[in-house]
């Protein structure tokens, strides 16, 4: 005879298998348009021009973590053509697939691992035309010769996560909806004097500027296709 308790466990593995079933992604969803994300971003942002260097090259090392995250980076300086005030280093990374193996890597994960202490950090709003703002995150990063006050926001599919519980859980309700998404995560970042001011306004306006000078239709894959459409539309 089945006792209670053994049907009530088969019934459980039964609903694990059902709900590892529906959970196995069927269909890929891409925000970039085009084959490549670097053409897409503009060399001229607001009173900024990118400079033509070198210096924030990413090298793409075949079978590194970085291979296997990002299928392409977009790294830049850009300098005020007025030459009133800092350059600020653009990193945009592209993944094409986001899972539990395969996702973005935080600045507060990256930025520790390489030495960085974290010392301020805080939620922020990037404002954009059409009253619809980019959820973001601003904090700073130092080591004995270096402070550097950073902006960014992650894309995880049509999801702007904050956090990585947030982007746990946009990765989660995608796969309930058999979607492997793709993401992005878009930072700015500038050095300072220690004792200087943060400089997060100036980092929040550059990456809001950033995305107007995109092609309109070409938004989306920074910031989600909703807040492209209403700013198209703004």
């Amino acid at each position: 005879m089945i006792e209670r308790r053994d049907l009530l466990i088969g019934g459980a593995c039964f609903a694990a298998v059902g709900l590892g079933a529906a959970l196995r992604p069927s269909r890929r969803l891409s925000l970039l348009s085009a084959a490549k994300l670097g053409p897409l971003i503009p060399r001229r942002v607001g009173r900024w021009q990118a400079r033509n260097t070198a210096e924030l090259i990413v090298p793409q090392i075949p079978g590194s973590l970085a291979d296997r995250l990002y299928s392409e980076t977009v790294a830049q300086i850009y300098e005020p053509i007025d030459r009133a005030g800092p350059a600020i280093m653009l990193l945009i990374a592209y993944g094409a697939t986001q899972s539990d193996l395969l996702q973005l890597h935080r600045p507060e994960s990256c930025y520790p691992a390489l030495g960085f202490a974290l010392e301020e950090r805080h939620f922020t709003n990037l404002s954009l035309p059409a009253d619809d703002p980019v959820p973001a995150v601003a904090l700073t990063a130092t080591t004995s010769t270096r402070t550097e006050d950073i902006v960014y926001w992650t894309r995880l599919g049509e999801y702007l996560p904050r956090t990585a519980a947030e982007q746990r859980l946009a990765r989660f309700r995608t796969a309930l909806n058999g979607v492997v998404a793709d993401g992005v995560l878009v930072r700015a970042s500038l050095l300072r004097n220690r004792d200087g001011p943060a400089q997060f306004k100036v980092l929040a306006g550059f990456l809001t500027d950033l995305v107007k000078a995109m092609p309109a239709a070409d938004r989306k894959v920074l910031v989600g296709t909703s807040r492209a459409k209403r700013m198209y539309k703004g």
